[in-house]
């Protein structure tokens, strides 16, 4: 499987996040993040059975709070503070914060096509998920935006540390696992524990760790890793959109034709991400 097919199968799936929360989960926020981290590493922990490169204990627990913890967290905060389709916005500039902070830390300046392209997609985006009614939180749009942001700095640093001596389920699965700690000791500070977990609950939990988060990470940092985080960044647009549709499919929505036609820039956006640019030749 080749890096862009790759991050384009991880973001699909990370798609399905919200329905499995929404219909399958306890409304306890902090948990559900303590559980998908956790239960994710140790699923991926214990098919790779291996310790940490020496040396790299440090750059997991950065990695693993940028990409994981304080994604996560940040992520429901703004999730509770703001309407999806405003916090789907925020999600949306995720491949602009990569392109601009690989420009500043990577040196990796992009072309002017680049950036259309991934404004155009945010349009898109935009045209599919909001409301003209919608409400704007301070507070929210502040978690929006660091949840965001952490996620982008987080696939930058992997990219200027390079890959570790060590496969890449292990790196994927001791970064879960330095969050599933953190957000552990977040939900108990918190107290967010449900009364009582039902059947449903337990398998939506074992689908969020296995399917939306241990698989989809793999896939993700692979695809950091042979292409860069600038090259696949566009692809995390498609979040919001597998949202969208999974949604309008279980409620029974028509979409309206500016959904559709949000859904047609956004696929417009992506695909001229994708289109290379020939270098200019020396005379």
């Amino acid at each position: 499987m080749n890096a862009k097919t790759a991050a384009a199968l991880a973001t699909v799936l990370w798609g399905f996040t919200y329905v499995v929360t929404t219909l399958m989960l306890p409304p306890h926020p902090f948990l559900i993040s303590a559980v998908r981290a956790m239960g994710g590493a140790i699923i991926l922990l214990l098919i790779a059975r291996q310790l940490p490169a020496p040396g790299w204990l440090g750059r997991l627990v950065i990695l693993g709070t940028l990409n994981t913890s304080l994604f996560f967290s940040l992520l429901f905060i703004s999730a509770l503070r703001l309407p999806g389709g405003v916090a789907a916005i925020f999600q949306a500039l995720g491949p602009l914060f990569i392109i601009l902070l690989g420009w500043a830390i990577l040196g990796a300046r992009p072309t002017a096509l680049k950036i259309i392209s991934v404004i155009i997609g945010v349009v898109g985006v935009a045209l599919v998920v909001l409301k003209g009614d919608a409400q704007v939180d301070l507070w929210g749009v502040v978690a929006a935006l660091g949840s965001t942001l952490s996620l982008a700095l987080g696939g930058i640093l992997m990219n200027r540390w390079g890959r570790p001596p060590m496969s890449m389920v292990s790196f994927t699965g001791w970064q879960l696992f330095i969050a599933g700690v953190e957000l552990t000791l977040l939900t108990v500070l918190m107290g967010d524990f449900p009364a009582e977990l039902t059947s449903t609950h337990i398998t939506g939990f074992f689908i969020l760790a296995l399917a939306l988060t241990a698989i989809p990470f793999v896939l993700w940092f692979r695809a950091i890793a042979h292409a860069g985080a600038v090259t696949i960044a566009p692809f995390f647009l498609l979040v919001p959109i597998t949202a969208f549709a999974l949604d309008a499919i279980i409620k029974s929505v028509v979409p309206t034709p500016f959904q559709l036609l949000g859904i047609g820039i956004v696929i417009l956006g992506l695909l001229l991400s994708q289109k290379k640019v020939p270098s200019p030749t020396a005379p």
